[in-house]
């Protein structure tokens, strides 16, 4: 079967979202997965196309040229100090743009209070046809895939699902066969990445190596064939694939041209493997 690939934003995250849709089409990508919601880190570019109007009429023209579609908006952050009322005018944009999900992550350890806010956004993502994705993050409040299906199942919203990132899945050390037990219904994209099997003791490392030292696909020591095949065969695989160095001595062009060379080989012999079985 066709698999349909996206290029998340964190990738490329030096190209704004018009030249990211441009060098994704060039490149093969299906999809492009955009950060509109400023969220303040370190160096982190502001891509907020609610206000910059500007970049937001640009990243329509591309996608009208290139063909290619929106798949998806990030981060919604569940936080004890946002609102969730903040992330309104990006709905707007990503429902103008196309898209039909958003990825959000909680980050206050208060539970009764994180699922309170979520339960919020989902209900604020309604009326623009978002889905709002949960992502499980070791560095965050919500660390597990188990942690983050009671929330799910705790707020009991029909516009939400679950979005796992191979890299966070390992370093949180799940269990694969908990992959099986997720309603199909919740999956609809997948973070698709490698790394060093070996997990970081320190937080800062993983932070770092999540950030701008991941693997291409097969490189690492991720137990990537093990969760894709408990996952929906028509799945939709995002590339997160920061690599602050490659990227540096590739371009960017090259560098998300090889990305996903590494993940269609992959997913190619995946299904080979399926078929002769």
């Amino acid at each position: 079967m066709k698999h349909q690939f996206s290029l998340a934003h964190l990738t490329a995250l030096e190209c704004a979202p018009p030249e990211l849709t441009y060098l994704a089409a060039q490149a093969g990508y299906d999809f492009v997965s955009i950060r509109p919601i400023y969220m303040g880190l370190p160096d982190e570019p502001n891509y907020d196309l609610a206000t910059n109007k500007v970049m937001f009429k640009e990243t329509k023209i591309a996608l009208q040229q290139t063909g290619l579609n929106v798949h998806d908006i990030e981060l919604a952050r569940v936080h004890a100090d946002i609102d969730p009322l903040i992330y309104e005018p990006a709905f707007e944009v990503a429902a103008e743009l196309g898209a039909k999900h958003v990825l959000s992550s909680i980050w206050t350890d208060d539970t009764e209070l994180g699922r309170e806010k979520f339960a919020q956004l989902c209900d604020l993502a309604r009326p623009y046809g978002l889905i709002i994705n949960l992502e499980s993050v070791p560095i965050a409040s919500v660390k597990t895939l188990k942690g983050a299906i009671h929330v799910l199942e705790d707020v009991k919203r029909e516009n939400v699902g679950l979005m796992i990132d191979a890299h966070h899945f390992h370093r949180a050390d799940d269990c694969i066969d908990d992959l099986k037990t997720i309603p199909k219904e919740w999956l609809h994209y997948f973070h698709l990445c490698d790394a060093q099997r070996e997990i970081p003791v320190k937080k800062e490392e993983m932070t770092r190596i999540l950030r701008e030292e991941r693997l291409y696909i097969g490189e690492g020591g991720l137990p990537l064939k093990d969760m894709v095949t408990r996952l929906p065969s028509d799945i939709v695989f995002s590339l997160e694939m920061p690599h602050k160095q490659r990227t540096k001595e590739l371009g960017t062009f090259e560098y998300i041209k090889k990305c996903l060379e590494s993940a269609k080989t992959f997913v190619q012999e995946k299904d080979t493997r399926i078929i002769k079985k």
